[in-house]
């Protein structure tokens, strides 16, 4: 790319308008976190932000609510399991009020801590929607009206939001998109999930805990597409045997009736119809590259509504950046907060860049399911060679006592250098597990260097080493008569 350079005003206070040495566009993970660490780097910013609080989608109706909704579907299902331990409960009374309660309060908590950091680093926050009049303006609508900012250089942090399928508009109270459902407005009796991806399956692990018969449509041949197979299996065993039906290969058709939400669809098996209670439309997110006047300061946004962006994070017009979902997939918030410190450095005169070798992908549903670096999907799909070592935690003391026997570790690893390439983790924790994997990928570490760290037992977390052992051939916790070194 070529970066375009262009004059910076001086920054002044001549009451017309506000002046800033950085904008932020955008307060979700990765625009706060960019403003942070852009005024931690001694520059004056403001930052903009529609909403009346910091936190953007992930915090204020995606990942935080969602947490707190699977957190207490995960703590029925263990209940219910005690059964079999001898300790038996009665059927659960479920306070719908009580759960969106504590689903607020834990959201109110996160971001009046954001806008209490926000105040100590003296970053100004303007409520409003921003939109680009110039290369060194912003103009901001909002309750109060219209304001503008001048600035030096701007972060575009404006995120994405739901895709929508025609003929399903989200203003029908019972058409859902994954703000509605966190809403938890009601318990519908059936409801529909169209999409097997992460968000699908975490709103059905949800809904089906707290009563709903909920059927899943995925157009693929496999839930969480992209993720291995040995991975998303013990995922729809456990779905099936809680009673969600799952279409596979299915495309969903349409809308028969919108009085009674009859809808059909077209399964392998041929055509079926049925009516639901409620229908969650969870087929993925679009940016928002589009919404902001990007075309009048000449930055280049995709078709798609992406923004394309060097390693620095700066789109074709030097002094303006992007970060976070608009600049493409994956669209995770832990990639844009490290994408918004590189912004913010950058700006400040650091030689930063974003180099992540690998960005763990987690599903939060039960049982979770985190994948990290190369699967064994894509090594086949580019012809990469690989070697695996894998532990069935059927053979772990402690996923055994937590009820995890159906769990898997499994660690890629080159053939030649035996540095580990990828792994996936099925079970309790999973998402906790990854970041082992995360970090010995980014240092280069090989599968000796995991079998002879010393990992606490009985733990979860000794299923990386052991599987470092089956690929070494030192594994002695199963017998592996095949893999000799």
């Amino acid at each position: 790319m070529f970066w375009v350079a262009t004059p910076m005003p001086e920054l002044s206070q001549d009451g017309t308008e506000l002046q800033t040495e950085v904008v932020v566009l955008g307060g979700g993970p990765g625009g706060y976190t960019a403003a942070f660490r852009a005024a931690d780097l001694g520059r004056q910013v403001i930052l903009v932000e529609p909403q009346n609080s910091l936190g953007g989608v992930c915090l204020q109706v995606g990942c935080i609510p969602s947490k707190w909704l699977l957190h207490v579907a995960k703590v029925m299902e263990e209940v219910k399991s005690l059964s079999s331990h001898g300790v038996v409960f009665g059927s659960p009374a479920i306070d719908l009020e009580s759960l969106r309660t504590g689903k607020s309060k834990v959201v109110q908590k996160l971001t009046q801590g954001l806008s209490a950091l926000a105040k100590q680093r003296k970053v100004r926050v303007v409520q409003g929607t921003g939109t680009f009049i110039n290369p060194h303006k912003l103009e901001v609508k909002g309750t109060f009206g219209q304001q503008q900012i001048s600035f030096q250089n701007a972060i575009i942090a404006v995120g994405s939001v739901p895709i929508q399928l025609p003929g399903l508009s989200t203003e029908d109270p019972r058409i859902l998109d994954s703000t509605g459902a966190l809403a938890l407005n009601d318990i519908p009796k059936n409801l529909l999930v169209i999409g097997g991806g992460i968000i699908g399956l975490e709103m059905t692990t949800v809904y089906s805990a707290l009563g709903s018969q909920v059927t899943v449509v995925e157009w693929s041949p496999t839930l969480l597409p992209g993720c291995d197979l040995d991975l998303v299996r013990p995922l729809q065993r456990r779905l099936s045997a809680k009673g969600v039906q799952i279409h596979l290969n299915t495309q969903f058709l349409g809308l028969l009736n919108t009085e009674t939400l009859a809808v059909q669809f077209k399964t392998p098996k041929g055509i079926i119809q049925k009516t639901f209670d409620r229908i969650l439309v969870a087929v993925g997110r679009k940016p928002n590259g589009a919404d902001i006047g990007a075309e009048t300061i000449s930055v280049l946004v995709d078709k798609s509504g992406f923004i394309p962006v060097n390693a620095q994070q700066q789109t074709n017009v030097g002094h303006i950046y992007a970060i976070g979902d608009v600049t493409g997939q994956p669209m995770l918030a832990h990639k844009a907060t490290h994408e918004g410190k590189v912004a913010a450095e950058v700006i400040a005169g650091h030689k930063s860049g974003f180099e992540a070798r690998v960005i763990p992908n987690v599903a939060y549903t039960d049982p979770e399911v985190a994948w990290v670096g190369l699967t064994e999907i894509e090594a086949k799909s580019k012809g990469i060679s690989y070697e695996k070592g894998a532990f069935p935690w059927a053979a772990s003391g402690r996923a055994l006592t937590l009820g995890g026997e159906e769990g898997l570790t499994k660690l890629l690893f080159d053939p030649n250098t035996k540095q580990l390439l990828g792994a996936g983790i099925v079970g309790p924790g999973a998402g906790e597990l990854i970041a082992e994997a995360a970090l010995a990928i980014e240092m280069s570490a090989n599968a000796q260097d995991l079998a002879l760290t010393i990992h606490p037992h009985p733990t979860l977390s000794e299923t990386i080493a052991f599987s470092a052992e089956a690929f070494e051939g030192t594994l002695t916790d199963l017998y592996l008569p095949k893999k000799r070194r």
